[in-house]
C-alpha cells in the first residue's frame, strides 16, 4: 500500500500550499504511510539558508530540494513539497529528476493571498521593502499541465485535501 511519490504544491505565497499539504500529511499518517513534508520556510532555515531570492538562488533552492525529494521518493516515502517554485523550467527539471511526481497548483487570487498574509510580506513588497517577491515584483509562471488544480479561494481545506488524495489514488500512489 502506497509507493513513493513527490506531490509538489506550487502557487503564490499564501495560496494554501502548506495548509493543504499539512492536512494531506495528517490523513496519510493516520493510514500508517511514510510521509515527509518539505516546506519552503523550513528548508530555508537549514538546507538552503545560504540562498536569497534571486532567480539563480530560487533555482538552486529547488535543485537542492529536488535531490532530497528524489532520495525519499525512491525509498517509498510520500513527499509533500510546498514551494512557490515560480519558474516552469525548474519545475519541469524537478519532475524529470524525481520521476514519480504529481504537480498540484494551488490557484488563488492575488487579493485572497494578500488577505491571508499574516506576515505582511505582500504589503512590504508593494512598499518596496522586499524585492524579488513573487506575485508583486517577480513573476509566477502558472503550471501549464499540472495533475491537479486546487482553487483554494473557492474550496475548503478539506475539499482540497480530498482532491489531492483522490488524484493520488487514481494515479496509483495510494
Amino acid at each position: 500500500m502506497g509507493r513513493g511519490v513527490t506531490v509538489w504544491f506550487t502557487g503564490l505565497p499564501c495560496s494554501g500550499k502548506t495548509t493543504v499539504a499539512d492536512r494531506v500529511a495528517e490523513i496519510l499518517r493516520k493510514r500508517g504511510l511514510k510521509v515527509e513534508r518539505l516546506d519552503g520556510d523550513t528548508v530555508r532555515k537549514g538546507l538552503t539558508s545560504d540562498l536569497g531570492f534571486s532567480k539563480k538562488d530560487r533555482d538552486e533552492n529547488i535543485k537542492r530540494v529536488t535531490f532530497v525529494a528524489k532520495l525519499l521518493t525512491r525509498n517509498d516515502v510520500i513527499v509533500l513539497a510546498t514551494f512557490v517554485s515560480p519558474y516552469r523550467e525548474r519545475r519541469r527539471l524537478t519532475r524529470e529528476e524525481i520521476g514519480s511526481f504529481m504537480e498540484v497548483y494551488t490557484r488563488c487570487s492575488l487579493e485572497e493571498c494578500m488577505k491571508r498574509d499574516v506576515k505582511g510580506m505582500y504589503r512590504k513588497a508593494m512598499a518596496g521593502e522586499i524585492k524579488d517577491f513573487t506575485g508583486v515584483n517577480d513573476p509566477y509562471e502558472e503550471p501549464e499541465s499540472p495533475e491537479l488544480i486546487l482553487d483554494t479561494d473557492k474550496e475548503t481545506v478539506d475539499e482540497s485535501a480530498r482532491k489531492v488524495l483522490d488524484k493520488m489514488k487514481s494515479l496509483g500512489y495510494l
